[in-house]
């Protein structure tokens, strides 16, 4: 039973625990026991935090027959370890933030408290969430569950892998660039980029701030729909914070697409696409167009230039919000240091990776005197070009259909050292970012035995359009639940 338990949705396990049929604790332990099954080849989590999960799970099942629950209530799930998670540590898989508990909740860590989901552990991460391969990890690299000599993506690989292998219901990760949704492409799974701003930031170790996102990882779009309900709304202690009152967004959940408009932007169809990629796309798009949506071609001629564009926005924000970790306040602290000035140096120097620093130093570049007005603020004004070219491309279409990465998952150290290849598997998904709209990543098949992700977007708050898509077109395929893998 136990194996069957952790295969299932958030929402099937829900139902279950609505008949009395299993008590959270069942499947908590039924979480836990797979995460000793498989965790040592999977490497998706920082800290499991066992105690904690099973003493909430037995909180759970006395607001289940109280009859006080909310739809996550007894879920087990995991968080990314970039978010602050009170009395728990939360080391956003760095050396410099190895010992650090936070004494607070991030607000989406608080949102899912109050709801009565189970924390069962924070997952692993690229140092900071700068990586596409979660080899960027100051502890170790985690694995594919579909092929575990490949990477899950990055930077939420860690959640990613952890709900495709059966180790948490849904998780939680952050996406500056795509480390949503490139992950859940690499891992079968499904990936949400919120509008920015929709979610709360509070509590979220930044990166790039203008760029940041917290979005669920889970097991179909039901599924999503249902943890983003919980999680977004307006909160005054994050001044990005948008001030909207989100609907239901499992309301927008429809089999067919009749009347809905969907564009096909032609300059996502990139040179050096893994053919299988591209054929799940078109057949995936072939699909919506039998469902009764109306496909277009779009054009974003601008995508070319979002690469450049958000490799000096995001290391200029990065350069900024790491300036904090000096070692004096909190975090790693080098002792044997001659002076304050040394002590500095070589804490930054010890405590942070190679990929980090590479980014502070191209951050700091970009901003320094002489150079600030030749790259981030031209930078800053093709962004502002690229996102008034998808306002005018949803002046036409209800969303954007293109692939998630360029290719499926890459056998890990194939790229690690080449800093450029490894930026352009998020070639795909970094425009969002840029513009500030909405993303999701669902399974659109397999090549070569991986699988594959179609990403779908739509204007600022537009989730509900995305979603009908994504869940219309999930329905009509047979792609979701194709987590696991023959090597586990």
């Amino acid at each position: 039973m136990a194996n069957s338990l952790v295969n299932l949705t958030a929402h099937e396990a829900r139902g279950m625990l609505d008949k009395r049929e299993v008590s959270s604790v069942e499947l908590t332990e039924a979480t836990l026991e797979r995460i000793e099954e498989v965790e040592d080849r999977v490497k998706a989590f920082v800290t499991v935090t066992r105690d904690l999960a099973l003493e909430q799970a037995r909180e759970a099942d006395r607001r289940i027959a109280e009859g006080t629950s909310a739809p996550l209530t007894g879920i087990p799930m995991q968080l990314k370890d970039n978010m602050c998670t009170n009395g728990v540590p939360t080391t956003c898989s760095s050396r410099i933030l190895e010992e650090f508990v936070p004494p607070y909740d991030a607000t989406v860590t608080e949102k899912l408290r109050q709801d009565g989901a189970v924390l069962i552990g924070k997952g692993n991460l690229d140092e900071f969430a700068m990586g596409s391969s979660t080899e960027n990890s100051a502890f170790f690299p985690t694995h594919n569950p579909w092929d575990l000599e490949r990477v899950p993506g990055g930077s939420s690989g860690g959640p990613a892998a952890a709900v495709a292998a059966g180790e948490a219901f849904f998780s939680l990760g952050s996406d500056t660039g795509g480390s949503v949704r490139q992950p859940s492409s690499l891992c079968g799974i499904v990936g949400m980029k919120p509008t920015y701003g929709l979610v709360s930031r509070f509590g979220l170790i930044a990166f790039a701030s203008s760029l940041d996102q917290i979005g669920p990882l889970t097991r179909d779009v039901r599924d999503s729909a249902i943890v983003l309900n919980a999680i977004a709304g307006h909160d005054p202690r994050d001044s990005t914070s948008i001030e909207f009152q989100p609907p239901d967004y499992t309301e927008a959940l429809k089999p067919d697409l009749k009347g809905v408009r969907i564009g096909v932007p032609k300059e996502y169809f990139v040179d050096g696409m893994e053919p299988g990629v591209e054929d799940a796309t078109r057949k995936a798009i072939d699909v919506m167009r039998s469902l009764g949506a109306e496909i277009g071609e779009a054009s974003l001629p601008h995508t070319s230039y979002a690469l450049a564009v958000y490799y000096i926005i995001a290391p200029s924000e990065c350069s900024a919000n790491l300036a904090r970790y000096d070692g004096v306040k909190y975090g790693f602290s080098e002792q044997d240091a001659e002076s304050m000035w040394d002590a500095y140096e070589k804490t930054r120097q010890r405590g942070f990776g190679p990929e980090v620093k590479r980014r502070i130093m191209l951050g700091t570049y970009s901003l320094s005197s002489g150079y600030y007005d030749a790259y981030y603020l031209k930078a800053q004004q093709v962004r502002t070009i690229i996102r008034q070219e998808f306002e005018e491309e949803f002046k036409k279409f209800d969303a954007l259909v293109m692939p998630t990465s360029p290719s499926t998952a890459f056998k890990i150290g194939e790229k690690v050292d080449d800093p450029v290849q490894m930026y352009l598997n998020d070639v795909m998904t970094l425009p969002a970012n840029i513009a500030g709209i909405p993303g999701i990543s669902v399974p659109s098949g397999m090549s070569n035995g991986l699988p594959t992700g179609l990403q779908i977007m739509a204007k600022p708050l537009g989730e509900e359009a995305m979603l009908r898509v994504a869940y219309a077109y999930e329905q009509a395929t047979d792609f979701q639940g194709t987590h696991g893998s023959p090597s586990l």
